[in-house]
C-alpha cells in the first residue's frame, strides 16, 4: 500500500472527472499508517475541499473497515458511494478505476 498525498489526490480526482470514471478509493487501512513523512489523506475529503465542479461530478467508492468491531471473528467493509451514479453501474464497467 501507499499514501498518496494531497496534491497527488487532487490530480487522480480531476483526471476522473474529465475522463468520466468512477475512482474507487482503498481506504480501510487509514488508522495503520506510522510514518510522519507521508501521512494518510482521504479521497473523500479532498474531493469535498476542491468543491465544485468535482464534488457533484466525481463519482468516488471510499472503502473502509468495521473488522475491528467485535473482535477478529467479524468481518464487514463500509463503502461511502460519492455521487455515484446508480443508472451507470454496471452498465459500463471500464470505467472504473481504483487507487
Amino acid at each position: 500500500g501507499q499514501c498518496l498525498s494531497y496534491d497527488n489526490l487532487k490530480e487522480l480526482i480531476k483526471f476522473a472527472h474529465d475522463e468520466k470514471i468512477v475512482l474507487m478509493a482503498d481506504e480501510v487501512y487509514q488508522e495503520n499508517i506510522y510514518q510522519d513523512e507521508r501521512p494518510f489523506v482521504s479521497a473523500r475529503k479532498v474531493l469535498y475541499e476542491m468543491g465544485e465542479p468535482y464534488k457533484s461530478g466525481v463519482e468516488l467508492l471510499s472503502f473502509h473497515t468495521v473488522s475491528k468491531v467485535g473482535g477478529c471473528s467479524h468481518w464487514g467493509t463500509a463503502i461511502w458511494a460519492c455521487s455515484l451514479n446508480v443508472n451507470s453501474v454496471g452498465s459500463n464497467q471500464n470505467r472504473m478505476y481504483g487507487i
